[in-house]
């Protein structure tokens, strides 16, 4: 099957690349900080015989520009709702992945009334702890590091590295693969700009800064579903059980030896998950915007 062919919006001045694929209910899928569209191929493979499935590069990611400004979770969000209304979509399920999943909560807490379902995958925003690499990013300084690590000179090297250990035997796993290949994307001074950006707004020299937990409560219930990797090492598997106190009637499925990657590491089990969610669950009912409740 030929594989969709990406597009381009012009957004505030910025082009917005993205696949828009298929017929059905739509479904976004939103990646995480140093991931771009191509992770969720697979997926959008599986599943876009019969749903609409809306793919984009974040700003500051993959092939989407990398303007200076405000990469924050509204800021990013507020992006998704106008790439919709371009496409003239009005409702839709959200995945989201990692800092894609934080996003999501952050569009529905938001715009309620443009979301259906939420999908979390190893998501962001569900507590404090988060990778010590992360946090890296955070101290001053790490400009300059982060220049010299993403360097072409030491990125051959590491490659040649890597080569030579896969020829004696050893096959990286979904999330090495991942995480090398958005290191990589870091060979710019936009893109690590854009980088730090991003995780410098949701995040600290002591973990997450942005808690979900304060918000949950005073949204109306939305069908949510929360996939995590059993040995996720970026963002720990606790807080899929933790969200089950603030998200009412959630579904957790929890991917046995899988990382932070679940999607990647059985994207077919993920889709027969994703399936039988949209098909077994009703739309959230269509609420009234935020605001015009607050002030109503």
């Amino acid at each position: 099957m030929q594989r969709p062919v990406p597009r381009t919006i012009t957004l505030h001045g910025h082009e917005l690349s993205y696949v828009d694929s298929g017929e059905g209910a739509p479904v976004l899928f939103i990646h995480g900080i140093l991931g771009s569209r191509g992770q969720w191929n697979r997926l959008v493979d599986r599943i876009h015989d019969d749903q609409r499935v809306i793919v984009p590069d974040l700003f500051g990611h993959g092939e989407s520009a990398k303007p200076l400004g405000d990469y924050s979770l509204s800021s990013h969000a507020a992006t998704l709702r106008d790439l919709l209304d371009r496409l003239g979509v009005e409702r839709v399920t959200l995945v989201g992945h990692s800092l894609g999943g934080g996003i999501a909560m952050q569009f529905y807490y938001l715009f309620p009334e443009r979301v259906e379902r939420l999908v979390l995958v190893a998501s962001g925003g569900l507590g404090r702890e988060v990778s010590p690499l992360l946090r890296a990013a955070t101290l001053p300084g790490a400009e300059q590091v982060l220049g010299v690590a993403a360097s072409a000179w030491l990125l051959g090297r590491l490659e040649d590295v890597g080569g030579a250990a896969r020829r004696v035997g050893w096959k990286p796993g979904a999330d090495v693969t991942a995480v090398w290949k958005g290191f990589t994307s870091l060979n710019d001074r936009e893109s690590r700009r854009a980088f730090l950006s991003t995780t410098r707004a949701v995040i600290d020299l002591g973990g997450q800064t942005i808690s979900a937990h304060d918000h949950l409560e005073d949204v109306d219930p939305v069908p949510t579903l929360i996939v995590w990797g059993s040995r996720d090492r970026m963002i720990p598997v606790f807080h899929a059980l933790k969200a089950q106190e603030s998200v009412p009637d959630c579904r957790v499925v929890l991917f046995e030896g899988a990382g932070h990657f679940p999607h990647l590491d059985d994207p077919d089990r993920f889709a027969e998950v994703l399936r039988d969610f949209i098909a077994t669950t009703d739309p959230a009912p269509v609420v009234r915007a935020r605001a015009a409740r607050d002030a109503g």
